[in-house]
Formats: structure tokens, C-alpha cells, sequence
């Protein structure tokens, strides 16, 4: 769901339906995909059970949101973030929604120490205008980033360390 979406339009992908809808009030899905949303509205509990409520049982749940409230930057002021969380705080919010907690862990945990350095360096730490922080880098940087995250993925499930997004695989019951 996206209120984005110009209009209702429905898919296949690898011989699965894909529903694109602004809204709705039930649906039989298996699964919800709620990748960095939770983080923009006010009530992220209220919103996950709005959609927990309108699914059959049985249905997965995929949720990523941006790690660590102090990694603030302008770059999520520029998104209009209402906040960043920490893997347990996530977690609750799945479970207050009625969702039962299938693993959870942080990704990008490779790159969090390059990326928590630059946003608590002293020019970091200081307040930033709202502006994304998204760039092109060159190709040999793109490279090495693409194979740290390379390398991380096969252990991405046992990371409950850091990151720079948490992942939540949860179900409802």
C-alpha cells in the first residue's frame, strides 16, 4: 500500500500477484512488505496494526526502519523521519501490533562504523539542514561498499549488534 500509487493496479512477478493499493480493507496476503515506513508516521504501532488487522493469519510480515536515534543527520529531517530505532524497540512495536516476532537482526552492520563516524565526528555531530545525504560515489567506492554488504549477508540473521537498519521477519498469529 502507498498512497503515492496514481491508481489500484495489480502484477505478477516470478508467477506471484503483486497488489500496488493506495488503501485497504482486507486483503489475502501472505505478505506485507513494510520497508522504511513505520519511521514517518506518528503512531507506528497504531499504523502496523491497522494492516495486521486487515490480513489473514498466517501472514508474514518484512519490516525494515533506519538504527539508532543517534545516528540523526538533515538527511532524515530532509525525509521527514519521525524517529530511528534500536532492534528491541522494533521488536516491541511488531508484538504491541499483535505480531509474533520471527527473527530480527541489523543490516548494513559492515558499513555502521564508517557511517557512525562521519555522523559523530564534531562537523557530524552539529546540527545539519534538512538535505539528503544520498550522492553518487565513484565506482571503486560503490565496489568496496557492495562487497562489504556481499560479504555480511550470509550472517545478516545472527547481527544483533549494529547496523544502519533493523529488519524484522514477524507473523501474524
Amino acid at each position: 500500500m502507498d498512497i503515492s500509487y496514481d491508481a489500484d493496479s495489480d502484477a505478477t512477478t516470478s508467477g506471484k500477484p503483486v497488489h500496488y493499493r493506495r488503501g485497504i480493507d482486507s486483503v489475502d496476503a501472505d505478505l506485507v512488505l513494510l520497508m522504511d515506513v513505520l519511521e514517518h508516521v506518528d503512531d507506528d504501532v497504531g499504523l502496523l496494526k491497522a494492516y495486521v488487522d486487515k490480513v489473514p493469519s498466517g501472514s508474514r510480515f518484512l519490516m525494515t526502519v533506519p538504527a539508532f536515534q543517534f545516528l540523526w543527520s538533515g538527511h532524515d529531517d530532509f525525509l521527514e523521519h519521525k524517529r530511528r530505532y534500536t532492534l528491541a524497540q522494533f521488536e516491541t512495536v511488531a508484538r504491541d501490533a499483535g505480531l509474533t516476532v520471527k527473527q530480527g537482526a541489523y543490516y548494513f552492520g559492515a558499513v555502521f562504523p564508517i557511517a557512525a563516524t562521519l555522523r559523530l565526528l564534531p562537523k557530524g555531530a552539529q546540527p545539519s539542514p534538512p538535505r539528503s545525504q544520498l550522492k553518487q560515489h565513484h565506482r571503486v567506492v560503490n565496489s568496496i561498499l557492495k562487497t562489504l554488504c556481499s560479504i555480511e549477508l550470509p550472517f545478516m540473521g545472527a547481527n544483533r549488534l549494529a547496523g544502519l537498519t533493523v529488519f524484522v521477519l514477524a507473523q501474524k498469529p
